[in-house]
């Protein structure tokens, strides 16, 4: 049968909270950047692939729309 524990349920070790809040903040930022690669890349390739932008404008577009995405997600 399965035992029954009257403690803590915390045993291990204290949790480092300032570590956790950093590695939290990471994964946000990279997904939030990560999102606009991306939407920026579906983009770029949609202007490329259905319009007569071509490559070279469409890299152009991926590239401005990464910075400007940037800029509005600091």
């Amino acid at each position: 049968m399965a035992e029954h524990h009257t403690g803590p349920a915390e045993t291990g070790a204290p949790m480092d909270y300032s570590e956790h809040e950093k590695t939290y903040r990471f994964f946000l930022n990279a997904t939030k950047y990560g999102t606009l690669f991306c939407v920026a890349l579906l983009i770029a390739m949609a202007a490329g692939f259905f319009t007569t932008m071509g490559f070279f404008s469409a890299s152009v577009l991926f590239i401005l729309l990464n910075v400007a995405g940037y800029f509005f997600l600091r």
